[in-house]
């Protein structure tokens, strides 16, 4: 399920897994509309591992972000301890995101 989230201003939404686990991040949105074209742009873009950038931090933990097909970033995931547990996580965003429903939270 996705989480819209109002955030002072600005608005931002999550992914979360159906065990209630974040699995993915969006940047902050000036308007409610920006975050809902955000959501949509993961739901088409997820399909396709291209658009899953997987990076490794200074600390050696893995993680990734979600590219439009622009190349802006529309997600990007928790830090994670091994490539696999990434690796889980993209097919996590994969797997949810497509039929995921938007829950707007206060």
């Amino acid at each position: 399920m996705f989480e819209l989230k109002k955030s002072g201003d600005k608005f931002h939404f999550v992914l979360k897994a159906s065990n209630g686990q974040v699995i993915l991040t969006s940047q902050m949105y000036s308007s409610k509309s920006g975050a809902m074209n955000g959501i949509e742009s993961v739901q088409k873009n997820c399909g396709d591992s291209n658009h899953f950038e997987r990076k490794t931090a200074k600390n050696g933990k893995f993680h990734f972000n979600l590219k439009s097909s622009n190349g802006q970033i529309v997600g990007s995931s928790q830090m994670y301890s091994s490539e696999s547990g990434m690796n889980n996580g993209i097919e996590s965003v994969a797997k949810n995101a497509p039929g995921a429903e938007v829950k707007e939270l206060e």
